[in-house]
């Protein structure tokens, strides 16, 4: 069996143990007709103590580097390594004595993954847009910098554009649109270079409370405005448990529906997907989870994506907790019903191996690492830790752990030993190390597991039993159910169904017409299942309209799983081009072999 270095980031070049960047300053112009970023970043950089090293490794992927030098315009040499698929190319820089900054002249190319370019029909307004996505190894396809999540790095910026729009980063964002058309940036507070954003488009911006707005186009901004309105109530109780806020502003881009995440917990300014804004904010939980972020993935951070868990499951987590103070204890036990129904699925086809908390994927892509056991199988993790210790000691237990490791990036390996020190020795009599590893090591789910239980689920157990039985789905039957009653429902319907029952279902409730994408992608995903034909036309608009990977790829696996390969050809070729790049390269791969 392979031996891997914990510590060691796989999916970076960059020398991190000898040299370590520290700060980046860009000075960017934005092109839209050629659609490239074209400018400069200086790197400033320290040496490890006792490390006499003269070359800087840096991460790029399809970067074109036109030239590098010192800060007094002396050219240095420079070369590129060899190209990565999945990595892209390590670019080394000879590094006379004493320097501490280098200046690389650059652009980016048409094959940047971390970069979409939207043209104006692909927009509500029209007007062409440009937003980025650097997680997990993205950032290397528009900066040259050393791309991961261990080196955290401070940075300034300014930034132009082609024509007149707002541009906006993961940093403190102006209110007010500067009169000479330059944007500048400053983010003071070591980051992951993950976390670096950028967008630029015709984006208005509405004050939502003294330290929240919401970015967006303005068709949306209003909308957007009103559905995230209870953010500051959401803050102020994460901030009553985990600390104060460190970041001073939470602000939040609405992004078009191309945008393949359901948020991005970018520093001072978070990407959310315009799928949250369903009229009722049943489904602002994705906002609870960006915020949560704040603390447990951009304050206290992941050494290699091995590691993400730390990241994802204590967010998910705590944004059950989010969800609870502010929606009530209904709200967050049929959230985390969902989360644990998610977990299952994938649970039934993952290999073993791959059903442990780490992410072992060290020559793999980083994508994969993004899963439901790093996400929710976590998060199971984190509430039997609360369930064993108490919300009140356990709830210190976090506060404390955030504390001791803010603005650090840190291995699974660091948060045993620092359990051991501190939880298994004031709570051993409640958790032992070995239910500790057993968790975080062992596949699956430990056999001391309690499901959670959710008491208004019963009615919806209750419903469809009838109704599989031949009972009619009355309206009376569904009073009062939410958007997380119909998923469950959805989610939890036999492999097979009657083209009646489908047909009932269709016409009575409208499920593929929902404004709701939750419930409409369950919807499809149970028609397709079932070849129930009527439904592929609203497929195809759904997926020519909405590029959020969670809707987009199991319902095209679906379609592929179903036989329906000539439907499932013609609806990719209309919508790949509104596809982020990285999900596109995705969707090749896992669709057609390429």
């Amino acid at each position: 069996m392979h031996q891997w270095d914990n510590r060691h980031d796989y999916h970076s070049f960059a020398n991190t143990d000898s040299i370590r960047v520290t700060h980046l300053s860009l000075d960017l112009a934005i092109d839209f007709d050629a659609r490239c970023l074209q400018g400069s970043v200086r790197l400033d950089f320290v040496r490890n103590e006792g490390d006499a090293a003269d070359v800087l490794v840096l991460d790029t992927r399809a970067l074109a580097i036109e030239s590098i030098s010192d800060l007094h315009g002396q050219p240095l040499d420079w070369g590129l390594g060899q190209a990565s698929e999945i990595l892209g190319q390590a670019l080394e820089i000879m590094l006379p004595a004493g320097i501490t900054s280098v200046l690389v002249h650059y652009h980016t190319t048409e094959d940047a993954e971390g970069l979409q370019w939207l043209d104006g029909p692909q927009t509500q307004s029209g007007k062409p847009y440009l937003f980025s996505q650097s997680q997990p190894v993205n950032a290397r396809s528009w900066i040259p910098l050393q791309d991961t999540p261990k080196a955290r790095v401070t940075f300034d910026a300014r930034v132009r554009a082609s024509q007149p729009c707002r541009v906006v980063m993961s940093a403190l964002n102006q209110a007010d649109m500067p009169a000479n058309g330059v944007f500048e940036f400053v983010m003071d507070k070591p980051m992951p270079t993950h976390l670096l954003a950028i967008a630029a488009g015709q984006i208005d911006r509405v004050p939502v409370s003294e330290r929240s707005a919401v970015f967006a186009e303005p068709a949306m901004a209003a909308l957007a405005a009103r559905e995230f309105e209870d953010i500051e109530a959401m803050m102020q109780m994460a901030e009553s448990i985990l600390g104060p806020y460190a970041w001073e502003r939470y602000d939040m881009l609405i992004l078009p529906p191309s945008f393949p995440f359901g948020g991005m917990e970018n520093p001072c300014l978070a990407f959310l997907t315009p799928t949250l804004i369903a009229g009722d904010k049943s489904l602002v939980s994705t906002v609870a989870h960006e915020l949560a972020h704040s603390w447990t993935g951009n304050l206290v951070s992941n050494a290699t994506w091995r590691d993400l868990w730390l990241n994802e499951g204590f967010t998910t987590y705590f944004t059950n907790r989010i969800v609870e103070a502010v929606y009530g204890r209904e709200q967050a036990q049929l959230e985390l019903m969902l989360e644990y129904g998610r977990l299952k699925e994938e649970m039934a086809g993952m290999p073993l191996p791959r059903q442990t908390l780490p992410a072992n994927l060290q020559q793999e892509d980083p994508n994969a690492a993004f899963n439901r056991f790093t996400y929710d199988k976590a998060s199971m993790f984190v509430h039997f830790l609360e369930a064993r210790l108490g919300r009140t000691d356990f709830d210190a237990f976090l506060r404390a752990y955030i504390e001791r490791y803010a603005f650090v990036a840190i291995t699974t390996e660091d948060f045993v030993e620092y359990a051991k020190g501190t939880l298994l020795q004031t709570h051993g009599d409640k958790v032992t190390e070995a239910e500790l590893r057993e968790w975080i090591y062992g596949e699956g789910l430990p056999a001391t597991f309690m499901p959670p239980m959710s008491e208004s689920l019963g009615w919806v157990v209750e419903s469809m039993t009838e109704w599989l039985e031949g009972q009619p789905l009355t309206p009376e039957r569904l009073f009062g159910w939410r958007v997380q009653h119909w998923q469950f429902f959805l989610n939890n319907l036999p492999e097979q169904l009657s083209q009646e029952q489908l047909l009932e279902l269709d016409e009575r409730f409208a499920l593929g017409s929902s404004g709701n994408a939750e419930i409409a992608c369950d919807w499809f995903r149970v028609a397709i299942r079932n070849h129930y034909d009527p439904v592929l036309e609203q497929v195809e608009a759904f997926l020519c309209r909405i590029g959020r990977a969670k809707f987009v790829r199991p319902l095209f696996l679906e379609l592929q799983i179903a036989g329906y390969r000539s439907e499932l050809e013609s609806i990719y070729h209309k919508a790949r081009e509104s596809y982020h790049p990285s999900l596109r390269v995705q969707l090749d791969r896992i669709l057609f072999n390429e």
